[in-house]
């Protein structure tokens, strides 16, 4: 259950930081709600997954390298924003690094 909030968490932070973006920093109002509300869920589900029991090492890092990934593929679907051949490959590493994470805190 806490890798299914954590998921929660990633997802609202990548639509708060989508919904920033899409506010052009702020100036169009209408987007402020929605940045803080998905702020507000993404640390409310992270705050419930750790108190859950996941290591805080673990959330942090999986959160990290999820958000990175995820906003960059957002910014090129939602904002045509680039994303090269290097960056992609940068996206593979971090899911290698994520999957790499899981694993190892499975293997205690």
């Amino acid at each position: 259950m806490t890798w299914v909030l954590l998921a929660g968490a990633i997802l609202s932070e990548v639509a708060a930081t989508l919904s920033l973006r899409a506010s052009e920093g702020l100036r169009k109002k209408r987007w402020i709600a929605p940045v803080a509300v998905f702020y507000i869920g993404a640390f409310g589900l992270l705050t419930v997954a750790l108190a859950q029991g996941m290591p805080v090492g673990i959330a942090y890092g999986v959160w990290a390298a999820c958000g990175v990934a995820l906003t960059a593929i957002g910014a090129r679907v939602f904002f045509k924003d680039a994303l090269t051949k290097r960056m992609g490959a940068g996206v593979g590493l971090i899911a290698a690094g994520v999957l790499i994470i899981e694993l190892g805190a499975t293997a205690h």
